[in-house]
């Protein structure tokens, strides 16, 4: 947040500024998030999703599945500038990267994030593999086990970055990365690489992202909601809140309850407008996020929706 502040205040484009602050983050072997270390799929491959949308332009663009690249938001920038498209993804989007000059990996597994995945096969194996006779609530148990045993940060599960700002003139523009869900099977897609669900921006509005479990946003485009209440007047506290409800209520499938009859899943939206108002939102009161301002950088703590956690 600082970097991406400082090249703002210095005159980048925002967007430029944000690719750029995030990519410290994606280059971290000790971030289990996102880039290089990124929890693998299930079979041991990191697939790393992104977008990115600039405001002024009235563009964005994303990239999914990809292998290989640590730089996603650099890669989906690539892809909103040099090509008429909003998204690449898989062997496609490797190969455009490539071409583009990124260097790409053999393995963006760190040492950190191999072991865990290792971990995670063990306990997987001896339940009898996946697909195996308890089904996918012996899977839920292996990674709500992997998350006591201190092996994962439960706020890392879901694996996701967002960072949105806007400048001194109001120009506004959101980077969305992630290396997705923790031991998907290969292929899954979450929100973060689709416009209008892990992040949207509208010059004229806001912006918003998501971290979280990303089928909640995708089913509900919940940034697009999101920026369409700011647009209509509403606070970006509102505007997130809202989106929330319409996540909680949207929510019905009973291994997707906890026992309050609310998602057992935590969602987070850090919503902007172009006034310079901000806000983090949390489906629950775990949800801390960074903002820096003139008064420097610091961390929040989210505004929830339900008193709690997911879990009670």
């Amino acid at each position: 947040m600082e970097r991406a502040f400082a090249l703002i205040v210095s005159g980048r484009d925002v967007l430029d500024a944000l690719v750029e602050g995030v990519s410290i983050v994606e280059l971290d072997p000790q971030e289990t998030s996102v880039g290089y270390g990124g929890l693998p799929n299930a079979d041991g491959v990191v697939q790393l999703d992104a977008s990115c949308m600039h405001g002024a332009r009235k563009t964005g663009a994303g990239v999914a599945a990809l292998e290989g690249v640590a730089t996603a938001a650099r890669v989906a920038q690539l892809v909103m500038e040099q090509t008429d498209h909003h998204l690449l993804a898989g062997r496609g989007a490797s190969e455009f990267a490539r071409r583009m000059g990124l260097p790409v990996r053999e393995d963006l597994n760190s040492a950190k994030s191999r072991e865990i995945w290792r971990e995670w096969k063990r306990r997987v194996d001896a339940a009898g593999g996946i697909g195996g006779p308890a089904g996918s609530g012996a899977l839920r148990q292996i990674e709500l086990s992997m998350i006591a045993d201190g092996w994962i940060d439960a706020n890392h599960f879901y694996g996701t970055i967002h960072c949105s700002a806007v400048n001194g003139e109001g120009a506004v523009s959101g980077v969305t990365s992630t290396s997705g869900l923790a031991w998907k099977p290969p292929g899954r897609v979450g929100d973060s690489p689709v416009l209008g669900a892990g992040l949207y921006v509208d010059g004229s509005a806001g912006a918003a992202g998501s971290t979280g479990r990303g089928e909640a946003n995708l089913y509900g485009l919940s940034a697009f909601v999101i920026v369409e209440c700011m647009r209509r007047g509403m606070h970006p506290k509102d505007a997130g809140l809202e989106a929330l409800g319409r996540v909680a209520a949207n929510t019905v499938a009973p291994r997707l309850l906890n026992t309050r009859g609310r998602p057992n899943f935590n969602v987070n939206f850090y919503v902007l407008n172009t006034a310079g108002e901000f806000a983090g939102v949390s489906m629950y009161s775990e949800g801390r996020f960074a903002v820096c301002t003139r008064h420097g950088a610091e961390i929040r703590n989210c505004e929830p929706l339900f008193d709690g956690s997911s879990t009670d």
